[in-house]
């Protein structure tokens, strides 16, 4: 009698295991589809701050632009009290950055969203050139200085 006691005991135990133990399928879908959830809320959120990045560059590059467009304005006037000689090599020099500086504003609005790691790529060498055409309007200006 202990013997079937325990043999009834130890199939109820192994099968109450096995009923546990198992997934039904809808349960296997629901779990999936919760883990779809989550990653589509992660990619949305990813998303969302690539998006803000970009915005928020494209504004910081038109704020520098239009500064570089002062630059411009601002040392055109300060050149017409110069001699002809020197206001011809500047005015040359002023029409190449100000070619410059519009070819980076229409790089800029040209850019179309095209993954996270080319638009680092391209931030990096934007900025680069950006950063280059600041300084040569400050080395224009030194020279008028001097």
């Amino acid at each position: 009698m202990k013997k079937t006691i325990l043999m009834l005991t130890a199939s109820l135990l192994i099968t109450g295991g096995i009923i546990t133990g198992c997934n039904t399928s809808e349960e296997k879908v629901e779990k999936a589809q919760q883990k779809v959830d989550e990653a589509n809320n992660k990619l949305d959120k990813v998303t969302d701050e690539y998006q803000a990045d970009i915005a928020k560059y494209r504004l910081e590059a038109t704020e520098r632009i239009a500064a570089n467009e002062k630059s411009i304005a601002e040392f055109n006037a300060r050149i017409d009290d110069q001699k002809k000689v020197a206001k011809a090599d500047y005015k040359i020099k002023i029409a190449e950055l100000e070619k410059k500086n519009t070819d980076m504003k229409k790089k800029m609005d040209d850019y179309k969203e095209d993954g996270k790691d080319k638009w680092e790529k391209f931030k990096i060498e934007f900025n680069h050139d950006l950063e280059e055409l600041g300084k040569a309007f400050k080395d224009l200006t030194v020279k008028n200085v001097q």
